[in-house]
Order: structure tokens, then sequence, then C-alpha cells
């Protein structure tokens, strides 16, 4: 009897670790098919300057693995689509992904099929090897002294940042804003949340929105999941902090909604856990995160990922990204 397995990942630069996840995969089952990022939704997830290799040289590497017997390309950030289209009797992913972070899981059970997290072979993955590349093909340069300005090297950092976010993110920020401005005109409401600097970002955001940015147009509906100390409180101390944005998304999220999620890291348990949520709830996804939010961004419907590791340049960019949504919205209502 046939029992088809399903798994799905970008794959841009195979190794070992690769191999030994989509062997113990195709063992639960007869017939493994493997989903794989696009090479535009690669470039969506991880950055302009991904993918390393082709969607059709990765599938051909793939199809040619004794224990994979189809390969599908998909567009979309998530293979929720195509996971509905395949129906598989079983759902594999890496065990860097928690059974309630793995999209389609929950539709997988609804048809009585498994769903498992694999444990990852350790000290493999693709960004590492493409980083250690870069690192020993970098001439590195030593940046002035003790009389180094800290205000100009700031400056400096700032200005890079942004050009790098011009040259790479830009697609990502209009479609962003896009799923933002669908919602306004539909009469839906957006969510946003975010920890610590991030939170601030996130009010930010919904007070442009309520009150307005530039323009005096009508008032927005948009709420701060950051805002409200007594469901804060309460959420936190009877289901965990890590609930603390998914247990306001599942009472106050309806389809059509967009929640704003924002991380600088990419991996915030609350952010991503709210994230599943929304998407439970039929709500769009916009993420805010850094280079490093990959996870969060193969999550999101769009994602703008900062190209910058250091806090204080990705939540520099966050505000005026926000800002930015703030003026195309303003525009399309005008319009």
């Amino acid at each position: 009897m046939s029992k088809i397995v399903f798994t799905n990942g970008c794959f841009d630069i195979l190794h070992s670790g690769h191999i030994e996840l989509l062997e113990k995969a195709k063992g639960f089952g007869t017939t493994l098919v493997v989903g794989i990022n696009s090479d535009e939704s690669v470039r969506s997830i991880k950055g302009n300057d991904r993918p390393i290799i082709g969607q059709a040289e990765r599938a051909a590497i793939l199809i040619g693995l004794e224990s994979v017997d189809e390969v599908r390309i998909f567009d979309e950030t998530t293979p929720e689509r195509l996971i509905r289209e395949i129906a598989p009797d079983v759902l594999v992913k890496g065990g860097d992904w928690d059974e309630g972070q793995i999209v389609g899981a929950d539709f997988v059970k609804s048809i009585g099929g498994e769903v498992f997290s694999i444990p990852l072979k350790t000290g493999f993955s693709t960004s590492g090897i493409i980083e250690r590349i870069r690192r020993e093909n970098k001439n590195e340069s030593k940046n002035g002294g003790e009389d180094e300005s800290i205000a100009k090297d700031a400056i400096n950092g700032h200005i890079s940042v942004f050009q790098s976010l011009l040259a790479q993110q830009l697609n990502n920020i209009e479609d962003c804003s896009d799923l933002l401005v669908n919602a306004v005109k539909a009469g839906c409401k957006v969510l946003v949340c975010g920890n610590g600097g991030s939170a601030a970002d996130a009010q930010h955001i919904a007070a442009e929105f309520v009150g307005r940015y530039e323009t005096d147009r009508r008032s927005l509906p948009a709420i701060a999941l950051t805002t409200d100390t007594s469901a804060l409180t309460a959420i936190s101390n009877d289901y965990g902090f890590e609930s603390v944005f998914s247990r306001q998304v599942e009472g106050l999220a309806r389809a059509g909604d967009v929640l704003i999620a924002i991380s600088t890291s990419g991996n915030s348990p609350n952010v991503l856990k709210a994230i599943m949520s929304a998407r439970n709830a039929g709500c769009k996804v916009v993420g805010l995160t850094s280079v490093k939010g990959r996870k969060m961004a193969a999550l999101c419907d769009s994602c703008v990922l900062v190209p910058a590791e250091r806090t204080s340049r990705i939540q520099e960019a966050h505000t005026t990204i926000g800002h930015i949504w703030c003026e195309i919205i303003d525009r399309a209502i005008a319009s």
C-alpha cells in the first residue's frame, strides 16, 4: 500500500545533513515527495544573494537521490498550497522546526496523517557553509582605532544598511505594503506584535494607523498586541509568555486581517506562535526581521529581512519601513 511522505526546503548547496534527513523521511513511507522553494521564493526568505544553486539544478540533484521519488517546485514562501494539493500521509520537517511551527501540520492531521520533526545532523547548514566560504574569501580590514568617531561609525553603518536594504529588499517592502493596502481597503484590521524595541515599533505602527501618518484621512483599525497589561499578565500567568500574542490573535483576528510580526532575531517563540495562530485564522502575515530571520520569513506571506546583524541598525530600518508602509497606505486611500 502506497504511503506518501512530504518534506520541503530550499536545499541550496546540498550537504550530508540534507541527505540524512531525506533518508529518514523516506523511512516513514513508500514515496517521498520533496517540495523546494523556487528561486524567487528563496530570494524572498533569504535575500537577493540566494539561492546559490538555481531551482532546476537543485531539483535535478534531489531527484538523483535514491531516497527521493518526486520533486515539486513552489513559488510561495510556504508549501501550504502544495501540501493541500498532495495530501500526504506523512509530513516531515527538520528538528529545528517544532510541530507547532510546521506549516500544513494541522491539515495533514485533519485528514488522518502524521507529522514528524526529525533531529538534524549537528554541524551542517547551508547558511553556515556560505558564511564560512565568505569569511575565508573576505579580506578583513581593521576599522580605525581608538580615535575613530563612534558617531561617524554609527552613521556610516546606518547608511550602509539602508543602501543594502534598497538593493536587496525593495520588492519585499512593496509586497508587504500591498498586503496591508488590500486589507485596509477591504475594511479589515491590522494586528502588530513584537518584544522590547519591537514592541515599541508595534505600538508606533498601530498609532500611525489609528491616528494618522501625514495626511488627514479616516482612522484605520490597528491593534498593538503589546499594550494591554491585563491581557499580557493574565495570558503570561495562565498560559506562559510564549502564548502572550497568539492568544490575543486567536481572540481578535478574523479572516482577511493582517498580522505584522516583528522580531530582530526572527526566533522569538511568542512571535512565531502568533504567526501560526494568524495563519490558522485565515490572516495574511507580514514580517519584519533581520538577515538571520530566515525561519520566520518562511512562515510569513511576505517578509522584510534587514541585511544587518546589529540590533540597533535592524530596528532603525524597521522604523523606516513602518513609515514607508504608512505613506503608501495614505496614498492608496487618497487615490
